[in-house]
């Protein structure tokens, strides 16, 4: 091709925030890798209302994932995509999962928080604007992770404890799958 041009997209992000974004695309990348592999235990191990609601929760983060992908993209920079390794395929009990699943959540939003207060700082009012959607998303996460794992306490995990709190879970999933909530 003759006098082939090379279109150089102008950029409006910041390299700090681009490295920040990508840092959280791979976050996100975990978690949906995380949360498909602790469904396939509780498949496994006949949690069927456990394994469908981590299912969803899988492709929910990697639905967080691709929405950094595309911001960052949009806005000129080049999000990548990360390598995914030594992700934990075996657990001891349900209850554990949900103790990792809210563990996890926590680092998350902190470091949602930090990407947002590194926006603020940087007066990019853009990125900081695209963050509130995930600011809103991690307290509805860190929320649902802590009611998830107090069904354990309330319910208890003997007898027909572990049966109950699976139904309970499916009920949980159900309710978040609702338009609204």
């Amino acid at each position: 091709m003759k006098n082939k041009e090379i279109v150089t997209l102008q950029r409006s992000l910041l390299h700090d925030t681009e490295k920040l974004l990508n840092q959280q695309i791979e976050m996100e990348g975990k978690s949906s890798a995380y949360y498909l592999s602790m469904a396939s235990w509780c498949q496994m191990m006949g949690y069927e209302n456990a394994s469908n609601y981590l299912y969803t929760h899988a492709d929910e983060e990697r639905m967080h994932m691709m929405k950094l992908f595309r911001y960052i993209n949009e806005a000129g920079g080049h999000a990548i995509q990360p390598e995914i390794t030594g992700i934990r395929n075996n657990f001891n009990s349900l209850r554990e999962i949900f103790e990792l699943i809210l563990e996890h959540e926590i680092k998350v939003t902190k470091s949602i928080n930090s990407i947002v207060d590194h926006a603020f700082s940087a007066k990019d009012f853009a990125t900081f604007s695209f963050m509130q959607w995930y600011v809103t998303e991690q307290r509805e996460e860190e929320t649902l992770a802590r009611r998830a794992l107090e069904l354990f306490d309330i319910i208890g995990e003997e007898g027909v404890g572990l049966w109950t709190i699976d139904q309970e879970l499916g009920k949980l999933h159900a309710k978040t799958a609702e338009p609204g909530v």
